[in-house]
């Protein structure tokens, strides 16, 4: 049986001489492939990243995953693992239960004891160092949740509400199931749709951006969609009763998510009525097409999903991508009804240079100006710190131009991607899109620094984080501490972590995503070697230990510091250090420079004396054994 995608198909027509010719109509199932293997090449990371992404949400290809799901041997002993037998250790299940049933004290009982078991299994070396239980605000939230407080706390609020331990377990069963049908509906359909639309693009466009994750939030359509989305499966569940017509209507329905990703303003019946006819004829098709993969999922089995997940999972579902095109392209050619709502057009042809400039017309000449007005670059010494490091002697007049222009070629970056083809031309697409990045364009934050307000920034973070870090051991411990190695009122490793992620990172601060990753990256480098560093030059005292804190290093660094660290230095690069610098220039340089030397010839005294003398003592270079020693008490 010879199907269309088992071979080339022809369109008939007649050229001007009259003479009937043919026309390349549909693809083979092989050149399908090939074009998806281009996609891929053009975005393997990010193709990489949606799959995945769907994997651990359990959108798709959740079964990739299987193979690298490995549990630890202790939390899978004989006795936590089979119930019913004698000796068999506590779990989260028997809070919930003795919660539910009312038994309140045995429920919080049992979940204290949980938490106290992750703790001392982590000061006993029991499990990965990195993933301490004992200290931190992120190992406290893991506590709650695994030991069930949180659950504990909440049945315990509802059941005061109601009065009924019976009221408050139905309460707490649709509460679960509402929970997870909203997941279900506005979560997981909502990204299959975008995923969907992520590879469509690719097909057609060089980048893509972060930014079209937030494709369906823009457009304002994710609640008709999910709702899409929704309705499909609704019908493919119920078909799945009859057996045989589940596995049928899968097929049918194979095409709704592409439809939605096209036009997510279409209503749900209609994406997937058309879906149906856009099928008709197409099902065994679509299910051999499927067939040809089954060596590759035989592959990603042999290699616990490796193989799936870096490849064949990105590579599928592009050639399917390609399937869908396919069916679109005939269902116009057939003017099947509904194919009229399949109206973006520029999701597979690029724009021609008049339909862009109808679009862009007004932003284009605002562009070409900007690149017309790019100020002289300096060169040298000057050059290197200024273009690499965003750091000049001075703020001269020709700075504040070199400022309008960044910021200028920031604004129009997007625009100028779209008028040139690399990515989709976002006014072209039918439904606006509303744009919700914030852009705090009044801050400039695209700007060099002075030498003079890099050094007052310095002491301004610095201070900022000897505030940050008193503060933090006040409330905790009651008790004043001047923490750090110096004596003065600064904390050097803020400071330096600040100014370097604004001379480091100078290159990246167009793209926000960018600047946050590396900032994670480089202020985890500064804190990790600035701890060595004190233990190796002051024979092994350490004035600040991350162990027992979850997803630590060596207790040199944690995701949790890290994480702060990143979003100060967010802070730092688009808000706080722009402030800051707008005052600085306000101060004549005849202020500034004495200010700015006195402070360095302070701070360097302060550094030559705590050579000899370091700041030492409880709440700085005990701290660690303070806080076991307060464990022990308690315990």
């Amino acid at each position: 049986m010879k199907n269309r995608l088992f071979r080339r198909e022809w369109r008939i027509y007649a050229d001007s001489t009259g003479q009937r010719v043919r026309e390349e109509s549909m693809l083979t199932r092989k050149e399908m492939k090939q074009k998806a293997r281009q996609s891929l090449r053009k975005h393997y990371l990010m193709f990489v990243t949606v799959c995945v992404a769907a994997a651990i949400l359990g959108t798709e290809f959740s079964g990739s995953l299987d193979g690298i799901k490995i549990e630890s041997r202790e939390e899978r002993s004989p006795e936590t693992a089979v119930t019913g037998i004698v000796g068999r250790q506590p779990n989260l299940s028997d809070v919930v239960l003795d919660a539910l049933q009312g038994n309140e004290e045995e429920s919080r009982e049992l979940s204290e004891e949980l938490k106290e078991q992750a703790v001392q299994n982590t000061k006993e070396g029991r499990g990965s160092a990195a993933l301490g239980r004992s200290r931190g605000v992120l190992a406290g939230f893991v506590n709650s949740v695994t030991s069930g407080s949180i659950l504990v706390t909440l049945i315990a609020a509802v059941n005061s509400m109601v009065g009924s331990a019976g009221i408050t377990v139905f309460l707490f069963i649709v509460l679960s199931l509402l929970l997870a049908l909203g997941a279900w509906v506005f979560l997981f359909n909502m990204y299959t749709v975008v995923s969907r639309r992520i590879f469509l693009e690719g097909r057609v466009y060089e980048k893509l951006t972060i930014q079209r994750f937030a494709f369906l939030l823009r457009v304002k359509r994710w609640t008709k969609v999910s709702l899409t989305m929704a309705l499909a499966s609704l019908y493919q569940m119920l078909w799945a009763l009859t057996i045989v017509g589940g596995i049928i209507k899968r097929y049918s329905y194979f095409l709704v998510p592409y439809i939605a990703a096209e036009n997510p303003d279409i209503s749900p019946k209609k994406a997937v009525n058309l879906s149906r006819r856009m099928m008709h004829g197409h099902k065994w098709e679509c299910f051999v097409f499927e067939l040809t993969y089954w060596g590759w999922d035989m592959l990603g089995s042999l290699t616990f999903g490796l193989t799936a997940i870096f490849y064949s999972n990105p590579y599928k579902t592009a050639a399917f991508s390609e399937f869908y095109v396919q069916m679109r392209d005939l269902a116009k050619e057939k003017k099947i009804e509904g194919c009229e709502l399949l109206n973006d057009r520029y999701l597979f042809e690029k724009a021609d240079e008049d339909v862009i400039f109808e679009a862009y017309g007004d932003s284009l000449a605002s562009v070409w100006e900007e690149e017309e007005q790019e100020p002289e670059k300096l060169r040298g010494v000057a050059g290197f710190l200024a273009n690499v490091l965003g750091i000049t002697v001075i703020n001269r007049q020709d700075e504040r131009a070199y400022e309008e222009y960044r910021n200028g070629q920031s604004k129009y970056q997007m625009i100028k991607a779209a008028v040139e083809g690399v990515v989709y031309p976002e006014r072209l697409f039918p439904i606006p899109e509303a744009g919700k990045r914030q852009k705090l364009e009044t801050l400039r934050y695209m700007r060099r620094y002075s030498v003079w307000s890099v050094i007052l920034l310095f002491f301004a973070f610095s201070l900022i984080g000897w505030v940050w870090e008193v503060s933090l051991h006040l409330i905790t411990d009651g008790v004043f501490v001047n923490r750090g190695v110096l004596h003065g009122p600064w904390l050097p490793i803020y400071g330096t972590g600040g100014v370097m992620i604004l001379a480091v990172l100078n290159k990246f601060r167009e793209k926000p995503l960018v600047e946050f990753l590396l900032t994670i990256v480089l202020c985890g480098c500064v804190e990790y070697f600035t701890s060595w560093f004190l233990e190796i030059t002051h024979n092994g005292e350490k004035w600040w230990d991350y162990s027992g804190y979850f997803l630590n290093l060596n207790g040199r660094i944690c995701a949790e510091g890290l994480l702060v660290f990143g979003l100060g230095g967010m802070a730092i690069v688009y808000v706080a250090a722009p402030l800051l610098d707008d005052l600085i220039r306000k101060i004549p340089y005849k202020i500034l420079i004495p200010v700015c030397i006195t402070l360095l010839a302070v701070f360097g005294a302060d550094e030559v004396y705590s050579n000899r003398h370091p700041n030492t003592g409880k709440g700085i270079t005990d701290y660690t054994g303070a806080w076991i020693e307060e464990q022990e008490v308690r315990t």
